[in-house]
């Protein structure tokens, strides 16, 4: 439930603004109640300051290992066309009848893989998934069958190309599942919630800074907005677009 909350970035962002500014005024109306004084204000905002600052911290880390992780998966969306086609070209090395089926089955690859980065159905996805491991069972069969008949070094370098074309896809799909730890969410959530019961615990007028309790959680809000959108590979905004799977497939199927 928690992992679908996160793979869902528009929701993060009102959940999290309205948990946020309502833990804000919910602590500012208690100034009501309970002013502080003068003397224990001053280590009051030190200690906001600090708490303010870890939470800047712990936001950019996520963003920092989120960012990475779209890039990681964006490079490995490349190798895997890099193989594709360099699978395809070594397929000339087979005799003729099992280069010209290897062409064909990985000209299919190539759109299930196209297929995987652009879909955002997750019922599509287990369908894609099948098919894909279909097609690798068929692609290694292909360039097995003719190799145990002539193992030549030569053959072997068609062997080669279609082990490197079934470990790309699985690196691919380690870095899809590579996502921030939800104990990471969990961090991030509490130090901000900290956040905000303190601005509103500080506060010397409830009434008269009603309206700027809105900006922290604003900006905390739109944080986690931004983390969660660039750490989800299918929901988010920010998604890795096959280009060099497209392009290649493009190629492949072109007399």
């Amino acid at each position: 439930m928690i992992q679908d909350l996160v793979d869902s970035p528009l929701l993060v962002l009102v959940l999290s603004f309205v948990a946020l500014w309502t833990t804000a005024r919910v602590s500012a109306s208690y100034v009501r109640r309970a002013k502080l004084e003068e003397e224990v204000h001053k280590d009051f905002d030190f200690i906001l300051s600090a708490t303010l600052t870890l939470l800047s911290l712990i936001i950019g880390f996520n963003l920092l290992v989120a960012v990475n992780r779209y890039d990681q998966r964006k490079n490995y969306e490349a190798e895997e066309a890099n193989a594709i086609g360099t699978a395809f070209l070594r397929a000339d090395l087979l005799p003729a009848a099992d280069g010209a089926k290897l062409r064909k089955l990985l000209s299919s690859y190539a759109d299930q893989r196209v297929q995987f980065y652009t879909t955002r159905d997750d019922k599509k996805i287990g369908e894609i998934n099948s098919r894909t491991a279909k097609l690798q069972a068929e692609l290694w069969s292909a360039v097995t069958v003719p190799a145990q008949a002539q193992p030549t070094p030569v053959i072997a370098l068609a062997v080669s190309a279609m082990n490197d074309v079934l470990n790309s896809q699985a690196y691919s799909q380690a870095a899809w599942w590579n996502r921030i730890p939800l104990g990471a969410w969990g961090l991030m959530v509490a130090i901000a919630i900290s956040c905000n019961v303190l601005v509103g615990y500080g506060v010397r007028d409830a009434k008269a800074v009603g309206g700027l309790l809105l900006i922290l959680p604003f900006i905390v809000a739109i944080s986690f907005f931004l983390i969660a959108d660039v750490d989800s590979p299918r929901a988010g905004v920010i998604r890795v677009h096959p280009q060099n799977l497209e392009s290649l497939a493009q190629s492949l199927r072109a007399p």
